[in-house]
């Protein structure tokens, strides 16, 4: 019966996934248009973060449209499919949670923030 669970979901993944992608890419927002020199300077500091996310994520959906408003450049780690970064997250951040999202400060200290709501929210106050 375990099985039967298991393909069911699976399969609801592999029709869904796909829709929630494209209704994703269709829908995609719009970037702040800043002066060069200042979107220069926040891409630099946001080399400090990593985004962990699965692809169909609500949340992480979310939270990638949040960074398209603001035009930031984060690096972007798939939890879901790729063993290092999936192990990173676990080891290092102390859940398989998503997303999640890794600051790394200017002594190499990283803190693991990993609900979309504060994510969303210390991104705004940030960067708006």
């Amino acid at each position: 019966m375990k099985w039967f669970f298991r393909l069911f979901f699976k399969s609801i993944r592999a029709i869904l996934g796909p829709v929630i992608l494209f209704g994703d890419w269709i829908t995609t927002p719009r970037g702040i248009k800043r002066p060069g020199e200042q979107q220069k300077k926040i891409d630099e500091d946001s080399r400090q973060l990593a985004l962990y996310e699965f692809k169909t994520c609500p949340f992480c959906i979310k939270t990638r449209r949040s960074m398209k408003r603001l035009s930031l450049n984060i690096e972007r780690h798939d939890a879901q499919h790729n063993q290092q970064h999936r192990q990173q997250l676990l080891e290092e951040g102390g859940q398989l949670k998503v997303p999640c999202l890794k600051i790394t400060d200017e002594s190499g200290n990283a803190t693991w923030m990993y609900e979309s709501s504060q994510i969303i929210q210390y991104l705004q106050e940030r960067y708006s």
